[in-house]
């Protein structure tokens, strides 16, 4: 076990964590011992969170997930809850040949649940939505996001409340006699689906990539109490959207309704204005992200966005960054301004942490970044399993080198942390010290 620790400029509080393929989760302090874990009968970890009762939510794979879906990064299937004893009292699954949950999960003030799920269509339905045909392989399929909102029924079980998907928010110029046909520039609260800012990730060298079937690929999802939004991370797109969370699930497929008057359609989006044809290649601010969040209240930097840019779609030096932006201002509604013929502000990131040597810090997926109370920032490299929080002025303050033992081919690879200060409802109820 490799740490550091800077007294100055510690962080009271405890991290929460779990390796890839592992079937544990940990609670960590900040000298590197265990003060609680839990232990799943599924592997395929990705995102845990510890809820203010003690409880802890956590996404594992399903014991059936088509291999259509098991390939592509971040499938899970399968919800679980433990209390803090490790008892599991909470499943969900939610997968079949048509959709599978995946990626990231969003518990939200209510007790309920947002999810990130993979919804299924053919070939000759991506083509019939606008899609070129060039982007698809000979009956080709693609996989495009839905968020739901699940009520738990417990101990098995969940009534979907709510839905938003991105299959109703498309816009295309490729095919005037194919649906969603329209001037991808003057909407942009929607998503091109002939993108120009796309990355296809097709490392497997496949015939056809599952990578590129995955068209929007978001991995992680936020809630925003005070304005009811979302915030969604497009890996594939290489942006992030604002979504309204307050309107009903009829309003969310069109355009009007909720807090915003706007419906559904995309309330904000920074990162990649080519996407949306106001910008060009030199205005990309991401190179395939992940771990978008709202800096939360009481934090530095309260209201702004922080991401965690893997760099891997960089066309020359392959590097990581953490990125910090504050989103353009909004009305009493929620909306957010844009200009005329314009893309949405800032036109570049307020603060950006990289390494002194760029490359000494990549990780070209997974891992997220959070700010912390104290100014200071918590980043997870997933790749390079670190942990490391560095200051405002990018000083290095605390490391960890996570050498949990895994038995899954060794692969410690973490999704992301979450860290929680030692005043944290359930951890100063339960006595933690």
């Amino acid at each position: 076990m490799d740490i550091d620790v800077s007294d100055e400029d510690l962080f009271e509080g405890y991290i929460l964590f779990s390796p890839w393929l592992s079937k544990k989760i940990y609670l960590m302090d900040n000298h590197g011992e265990i003060v609680n874990q839990w232990r799943s009968r599924h592997i395929r970890a990705g995102p845990v969170y510890l809820l203010e009762n003690g409880n802890l939510l956590r996404a594992g794979s399903s014991s059936y997930v088509p291999l259509k879906f098991f390939f592509t990064g971040g499938c899970s299937g399968k919800i679980e809850m433990f209390n803090w004893a490790g008892d599991l009292i909470w499943s969900f699954k939610y997968v079949d040949n048509k959709y599978c949950l995946h990626n990231d999960i969003e518990p939200l003030p209510n007790g309920n649940v947002l999810m990130l799920v993979w919804d299924y269509k053919t070939h000759s339905e991506a083509i019939n939505a606008g899609m070129d045909p060039n982007a698809l392989a000979p009956f080709g399929p693609v996989m495009i996001d839905r968020i739901i909102e699940v009520e738990p029924i417990y101990p098995i079980g969940g009534n979907i409340v709510w839905e938003w998907s991105a299959w109703d928010h498309l816009i295309q110029d490729y095919n005037p006699t194919k649906d969603n046909y329209g001037n991808v520039s003057e909407h942009p609260e929607l998503i091109d689906f002939n993108s120009k800012g796309r990355t296809i990730y097709n490392f497997r060298n496949t015939p056809v990539s599952l990578e590129a079937s995955d068209f929007t690929h978001f991995n992680s999802i936020d809630y925003n109490e005070e304005l009811d939004q979302i915030l969604i991370c497009s890996r594939h797109l290489n942006e992030v959207f604002i979504i309204d969370h307050s309107t009903t699930t009829k309003e969310a497929k069109g355009y009007t309704g909720g807090r915003s008057g706007r419906g559904g359609g995309l309330l904000y989006r920074w990162g990649n204005p080519l996407n949306y044809r106001r910008g060009n290649k030199s205005d990309q601010q991401f190179f395939s992200i992940h771990d978008a969040r709202w800096i939360e209240p009481g934090c530095p930097g309260e209201g702004n966005i922080t991401i965690f840019d893997n760099g891997f779609a960089r066309e020359d030096v392959k590097y990581s960054s953490v990125i910090e932006f504050t989103p353009s201002p909004t009305d009493e509604n929620g909306a957010y301004y844009l200009e005329d013929n314009s893309s949405y502000d800032p036109d570049k990131p307020s603060w950006v942490y990289m390494a002194e040597n760029p490359t000494d810090f990549y990780s070209h997926m997974m891992s997220g970044a959070q700010r912390l109370s104290n100014g200071n920032t918590l980043i997870c490299s997933g790749v390079e399993v670190r942990f490391f929080v560095v200051t405002p002025d990018k000083e290095i303050v605390w490391e960890y080198y996570n050498k949990l033992p895994v038995p899954f081919f060794g692969i410690n690879y973490v999704f992301k942390t979450q860290m929680y200060s030692a005043d944290y409802p359930s951890l100063e109820k339960l006595n933690i010290e």
